[in-house]
């Protein structure tokens, strides 16, 4: 191709750049080769002078560490969707600016081309964890599934990706003693480092603080990755807070024989468990990782099994409307049958079920169960309204989705009579679909409610967004309300700004006298708990119902 010809492909490709960028450049060997945009109102300079200086001159030195991997992940890759970084603008200013690239070879040489913006998209945290959304790594089920579709994209013969496990010690006493931009400078260094080192620019995921993984090429270097983690918290000041980093690399196993996304999600359950422990070295962690994974895909296949099989029963429990004592509509709850997990103690294999990405098919089939049940049930009137759980992961599912629609146009009759609980478990990530499609159940008769209300820190950004018709006040929030000095205030200020919300509440785990006449004071609409009866496959046990007496008129 002619020098000509280069210069016209990469003016067109910077004119359209400047449709969303401020500054322009064109890099090779980290050197600027070519500048354009606001230069001078935005740096001080000419762009003309930049030609041939280092792109480090224009970026804060607390920066050149990030900066680097992130030209290293543009050169490996061939992009780099955004990241932000800061300039140095006139008098020593700093500014944020989002930056995006694309490399390009031709005839054995690579442009880097990087388009800055000043106007930031979003000036705020997205919705995630801070640390998370400044690093640009994925949460664990992202990654998930990122890993599935590149090991399944891995052609054959070609040696499989392996999993590099990056453990920093103290991580969470360095985050405490920063400030919150330079733990957002942590996050991001960090975050531009394991991109760079992950095998397409963004299979790298974080744990938890100080924990995180990412799929690599076959014989990356650990101990460099190592050295360069550690290079960007000795930078934060992790030296003298004690900061030390091991790495292990991990082959992630035989694709031949294991279906690639029960591997990935074998890998990434695996890994949350060691983000969990305190006392699992990285060193033993390699050691079993096979094993580990192994046993976890056999649990993936029998989970499967499980729900295929119908494996489980349907406990209901009553909830109740806090005035007048009647039962207002049943709770279904999950019940496996033997196995290594009771029937008393489901929480375990339903947090395995969210960590695996396998959660849509117990909630989908909990749905069916549930209206099998009320096929039995009397059809007149509204006595026997039941309730099914949904976790935040299977909300947005499209197989959940296709699977609950035909569920419910196949048993028309349950409109009116069928709820669903949308439970805080699981975070969800994009509250706007999240949101249309309860209105598309609430628009079918279907009620929803918000489940664990109060258990996380979402709940108030979940309940200003999702428009619901109930919310359930988590067990512990109650508790807690009962105990602190100001509790009556926060939950009758909370009861109240439901109601101006058109919002029903529901106090859950009423256990004793003392929660009911509690919460009945503090204006909820209706309770549930141990006081009314422990949850049963037989909803005789609730007629009449356990402690009913208890329902007379408040006084005050």
């Amino acid at each position: 191709m002619s020098a000509e010809r280069w210069r016209s492909e990469r003016d067109c490709y910077l004119a359209l750049a400047f449709c969303w960028a401020d500054l322009l450049f064109q890099v090779e060997d980290g050197q600027i080769r070519f500048a354009a945009g606001a230069m001078e109102p935005l740096l001080g300079v000419t762009a003309e002078s930049l030609n041939g200086q280092p792109l480090h001159n224009v970026v804060a030195p607390e920066d050149h560490a990030m900066l680097d991997h992130l030209l290293l992940l543009i050169a490996r890759h061939g992009r780099l969707e955004e990241a932000i970084v800061r300039l140095r603008g006139p008098q020593g200013r700093r500014f944020r600016v989002a930056m995006t690239g694309h490399g390009l070879t031709r005839a054995g040489e690579t442009s880097l081309y990087i388009a800055m913006r000043s106007r930031l998209a979003s000036e705020h945290p997205g919705e995630g964890d801070e640390s998370t959304a400044a690093s640009g790594l994925l949460e664990s089920s992202g990654f998930s599934r990122k890993a599935a579709t590149r090991l399944k994209s891995g052609g054959e013969g070609e040696p499989p990706a392996e999993l590099a496990l990056v453990s920093m010690s103290n991580a969470e006493p360095l985050m405490e003693s920063l400030p919150p931009v330079d733990r957002q400078r942590l996050a991001a260094n960090i975050g531009a480092c394991l991109r760079a080192w992950s095998v397409d620019g963004e299979c790298a995921v974080a744990l938890s603080p100080g924990k995180y993984g990412a799929l690599t090429p076959p014989g990356a270097d650990m101990s460099r990755l190592r050295e360069e983690v550690a290079q960007i918290a000795e930078a934060m000041g992790g030296g003298s807070l004690g900061v030390t980093v091991d790495t292990a690399a991990i082959a992630c196993g035989d694709r031949d024989s294991i279906d690639e996304y029960d591997l990935a999600r074998g890998l990434t359950y695996t890994m949350n468990e060691f983000s969990r422990s305190e006392d699992v070295s990285l060193g033993t962690l390699a050691g079993r990782m096979s094993e580990l994974v192994g046993r976890t895909v056999t649990r993936i296949s029998q989970f499967r099994e499980l729900v295929q099989l119908g494996r489980f029963n349907v406990a209901m429990q009553p909830i109740v409307h806090a005035r007048s004592g009647q039962v207002h509509h049943f709770e279904a709850l999950c019940r496996f049958r033997g196995g290594e997990r009771s029937e008393e103690s489901p929480f375990q294999l339903i947090q395995f079920a969210e960590e695996t990405g396998l959660i849509h098919w117990l909630d989908l089939a909990m749905a069916g169960k549930v209206i099998e049940r009320m096929s039995r049930l009397p059809r007149n009137g509204n006595r026997f309204r039941i309730a099914v759980n949904v976790s935040g992961r299977s909300l947005l599912h499209p197989e959940y989705q296709k699977g609950l629609q035909a569920l419910l146009e196949e048993h028309d009759w349950v409109k009116g009579r069928l709820m669903f609980e949308i439970t805080e478990s699981a975070r969800i990530a994009e509250l706007q679909d999240a949101n249309d499609f309860i209105q598309d159940l609430r628009g079918r008769g279907f009620q929803v409610s918000l489940d664990d209300f109060g258990a996380g820190a979402a709940s108030f950004q979940y309940l200003s967004k999702l428009d619901v018709d109930a919310v359930k006040i988590d067990g512990a929030a109650i508790r807690n309300a009962l105990t602190a000095p100001k509790g009556r205030a926060f939950l009758s200020a909370l009861t109240e700004l439901c109601r101006k919300m058109g919002v029903e509440t529901v106090a859950e785990m009423i256990d004793s006298r003392e929660a009911l006449e509690f919460v009945r004071a503090c204006g909820c609409d209706h309770v549930q708990g141990y006081l009314f009866g422990k949850p049963s496959t037989d909803m005789k046990s609730f007629a009449p119902l356990p402690n009913g007496q208890l329902f007379a008129p408040l006084r005050y």
